[in-house]
Parts: structure tokens; sequence; C-alpha cells
């Protein structure tokens, strides 16, 4: 059964947003020690302490990912980010941390000012970065090695490059919810100049 949490609104660029994600991501990554905190460095951003990890084919993959991730939310073509936690040997689906992305394409030949400073867009980042810690404190232990992997849900149409494969969803079993797994979601709604930043959980 979802929760609403708490309504953020957002409102910025598809770097902004796609800013939060690498952030969002490391700090996922980082709190549920899929890698080693050592492989963690410490940065200032939006005024708050944060993880970034120095694994150089880690920063590299994300870089890549982040990189196509802000041209889909420049042209509206994604549906969703999910970052899936597995175990490493045998390959279950232990987490899924869903970000639903829900764009107004109609406002993107819109050339309406933005409506908030980056003051005030950094202020929600940290907020929502704050929820993420948050929530990791109400999540068991992974008392198993584990890996991540990160599904970007685009429109079906869409050309992919070539280094890209699809993917399952890697959804987590119903009946293993009760059983320690966990999924939380977060919906993000938006027009290029306009987004909502909603927590469930």
């Amino acid at each position: 059964m979802s929760k609403t949490l708490k309504g953020i609104t957002l409102k910025g660029s598809a770097e902004l947003v796609a800013e939060f994600f690498s952030f969002g991501i490391n700090s996922i990554l980082y709190q549920r020690g899929i890698y080693p905190a050592e492989t963690f460095t410490r940065v200032t951003q939006y005024d708050m302490s944060l993880q970034l990890t120095t694994d150089a084919k880690l920063k590299n993959y994300l870089t890549n990912v982040i990189s196509q991730l802000k041209e889909w939310l420049f042209d509206c073509t994604v549906q969703k980010l999910v970052v899936v936690i597995t175990c490493l040997e045998t390959n279950e689906v232990l987490e899924r941390w869903q970000f639903d992305i829900e764009c107004d394409k109609t406002a993107k030949e819109s050339s309406a000012p933005r409506e908030k400073s980056i003051k005030a867009i950094q202020e929600e980042i940290r907020s929502v970065i704050r929820q993420i810690t948050a929530t990791v404190t109400f999540l068991p232990l992974l008392e198993t090695a584990c890996a991540f992997d990160l599904l970007i849900y685009t429109d079906k149409d869409l050309e992919v490059p070539e280094q890209w494969e699809e993917s399952g969803p890697q959804l987590i079993d119903q009946s293993e919810e009760i059983l320690g797994k966990n999924q939380v979601t977060w919906l993000l709604s938006f027009s290029p100049s306009s987004r909502e930043l909603l927590t469930w959980f």
C-alpha cells in the first residue's frame, strides 16, 4: 500500500534535475553500502555534505548515464529512472528506488521564464536528498554483497545508444515484500520549466 509522505515542487532545467539524479544515485549507493565507504569522497554541494564515488569505472558509468538522461529529460522522453539493488550471488531483487517522471511536452516550446531562483531550486534538492537519507534509516540492513542496475524507461519509439540494452522491470515479488524487500517510489512531474517531486513509500 502506498502512502504519500510529502510533496515537493522542484522547478529548474533538465540539467539541474540530471544533477539531482547524479547525487541521489550516489547517495543511495553510499548509504546502502553497495560500494565500500572508502570508495566515496565527501563533497559540498547545495550547501550540504554529500558523498561521491571515487571508483573510476563507476564514475565513468554514472557520467555516461547522467549525460544521456539529461538529453532525454530535455526532450521529455523519459518516464522513470529506477535504481535496482540485487543480491550479487543470486541476482534476486532486494530493493527498487523508483523515480517516476511525468513531462508536459507542450511546455517545451514555451519560452516562459523560470518561476524559481537557483537558490530556491537547490533548497528543494537539499530537501529531497535529506528525504533519501531519512528513508534509508527505516530500511533493514543489506546483509549480503549487492550489485545495482539503473533502468531508464523511455518513449517506445526512442532510438537508444548502441551500448544500452533492453531489460525487464526487475520487480520485487509481492510475496517477498513482507520478507524485508523494499520499494521506494518518488514521483517527478514536470514541464521543461516546472517540475514537481512527490515522495511516495
